[in-house]
């Protein structure tokens, strides 16, 4: 954490500066908790944005907001993946000793890190927000969020619920807080000024998280690689890859995106591919998509994220069969000359085809 004096706060460092007041004093409030009281508290969290009804009006509202992903995949997202990381850390120990050594007279105990600062982005802002909310309180910490612009009214209002289910509960609801304005300024500070930062979005913020000067965890560009052998259950191979590349319109930087085929499969689950919905592109509808993506000086294209394959057919200029969810594009090499290898953040998927494993 950097310090500064009062003189020499600037009106962004005197905001994050009250934020963190804020978040230290409610820290400090729960610094003794027991392990069943955190738990019951992240229980409360997970419930608020997940309970029926409430998980359903989340999803329209990110879509609507953002204009990215679709409905659908939010809706998984905030329901389900906010339930499923819950169950993975439910049980986990996090208060009192944690290792003891006998022979070596030493003792682990679980200690609070304070304040975390987590950037939150654009593609995935109804359930990051919660996922590291509770990780932070699972540990006795206070958390604030600086969502993407793009993003801030689904971050508030998730906030804000995680906020009234922490009070109902009597604990502060400064345990979480959202930044309502969010700017560079104001993320910059919070990263200067918390004591651990959790970065999530490009790899140029991530890595001013890295720069900040705070001890950080950062996640930034995702490239998933697929292989699919002769020994795989080729119909749920392709039921598993139409999933990934299609869930949230390919929102998540986990998405699939480049597949390997072995040559004695290749023909078979192409496919079975094609009849999930992918769409092969030719040569020339290659080139197309690469120019919708690519400027020449290899920028990307950023309006092409999360968007439906009608939307991105219509970029590019290109005529596909109704039903279309996904494109296919046969790649022969990775790096800078070949752009499709990739991260794309869109229902496009590279395609590789190799003799064997090797």
């Amino acid at each position: 954490m950097s310090s500064t004096t009062d003189q020499a706060l600037s009106p962004a460092a005197a905001e994050i500066a009250e934020l963190i007041r804020r978040s230290r004093a409610a820290q400090h409030a729960i610094e003794h908790y027991t392990q069943e009281q955190v738990d019951d508290l992240i229980r409360a969290m997970v419930w608020s944005v997940a309970r029926p009804g409430v998980a359903e009006d989340i999803a329209q509202f990110t879509v609507d907001e953002t204009q990215l992903g679709n409905y659908a995949g939010k809706f998984l997202k905030i329901q389900r993946k906010t339930r499923a990381t819950l169950m993975d850390i439910i049980h986990d120990q996090s208060v009192g000793i944690l290792e003891e050594d006998v022979e070596r007279n030493l003792i682990k105990i679980a200690k609070p890190m304070g304040v975390i600062g987590a950037l939150s982005p654009s593609t995935n802002p109804e359930a990051t927000p919660v996922i590291k909310a509770i990780h932070a309180v699972k540990g006795r910490n206070a958390i604030i969020v600086a969502p993407h612009p793009r993003a801030k009214l689904t971050n508030k209002k998730i906030c804000d619920l995680m906020r009234a289910a922490l009070e109902k509960l009597g604990a502060p609801a400064d345990l979480v807080i959202g930044i309502e304005t969010p700017s560079l300024e104001l993320t910059n500070e919070l990263m200067r000024q918390c004591d651990r930062v959790l970065a999530t979005g490009g790899g140029a913020m991530v890595t001013a998280a890295y720069s900040s000067g705070t001890p950080a965890l950062g996640v930034g560009v995702g490239n998933a690689v697929i292989t699919v052998d002769d020994t795989a259950d080729l119909d749920d191979a392709a039921t598993k890859i139409h999933l990934s590349k299609t869930l949230d319109l390919a929102a998540s930087c986990s998405s699939d995106n480049s597949v390997i085929l072995v040559e004695s499969i290749y023909d078979d689950m192409i496919a079975k591919l094609q009849a999930k919905g992918g769409y092969l592109c030719n040569a020339e509808e290659k080139q197309k998509l690469q120019k919708t993506l690519w400027d020449d000086e290899g920028h990307f294209n950023t309006t092409i994220v999360a968007q439906t394959a009608a939307k991105i057919a219509e970029m590019a200029g290109l005529t596909v069969p109704e039903g279309t969810e996904f494109y296919i594009v046969i790649e022969s090499g990775w790096g800078a000359e070949f752009p499709f290898s990739g991260e794309k953040l869109s229902v496009i998927m590279a395609l590789y085809r190799a003799s064997d494993l090797d």
